[in-house]
């Protein structure tokens, strides 16, 4: 691990190649888990005000449950998620005619419709951030359902802190995001040797 300002930062952020292959996974992070996906306090506001907007995106099956949940929800660790439906898929989700699930949020806003993205859990996926007090711990979440974007990161020979350097700096902001391509070039020269 490597720790730059707050964050500690796993090795596997550095070594694990990744690159999303969504038309192999059609979209199985936003279906698969045992929780919805991680939201701060002001990201379960923003969905709040803005749930008229992309509302229109959703299944009416999803937007009954959001009608029973609400627009956000306390799991059974206390953390504020997403709601979901049957236990399973992120009520915030659609199918497109690929039969590719996605995000309604996202697709307001890359309609112009919101300026919010995603929520940044989402935005980082399979990067998973753990808040504590001190310090916040980065790692590289290895699941079954993202193996072809493993492949794919492989093929393409494309680190996961390359993948995920939009939603990284959007997290911890430019400055962080150069010093952890520092760490990287260093790493791979000294450490991360074949």
């Amino acid at each position: 691990m490597i720790q730059i300002d707050k964050a500690i930062v796993s090795f596997d952020v550095f070594k694990k190649q990744f690159l999303c292959n969504i038309m192999a996974c059609k979209g199985a992070c936003c279906v698969e888990g045992d929780s919805g996906a991680p939201l701060t306090k002001d990201e379960a506001e923003i969905i709040e005000n803005n749930y008229p907007v992309f509302k229109k995106y959703l299944d009416r099956k999803y937007q009954l449950e959001v009608e029973k949940q609400g627009r956000y929800v306390v799991d059974s660790d206390g953390d504020i998620v997403t709601p979901l439906f049957n236990n399973r898929e992120c009520v915030y989700t659609f199918k497109d005619e690929n039969n590719i699930t996605k995000c309604a949020i996202e697709k307001a806003y890359l309609n112009g419709e919101i300026d919010f993205h995603k929520p940044v859990s989402c935005h980082l996926f399979p990067i998973r951030i753990t808040e504590y007090k001190e310090f916040d711990a980065v790692n590289y979440q290895k699941l079954y359902i993202c193996k072809p974007g493993r492949e794919c990161g492989v093929k393409n020979e494309l680190p996961l802190y390359v993948f995920l350097k939009e939603p990284l700096i959007r997290k911890y902001g430019e400055s962080w995001y150069e010093e952890l391509e520092i760490a990287a070039a260093e790493l791979n020269k000294n450490y991360f040797k074949d």
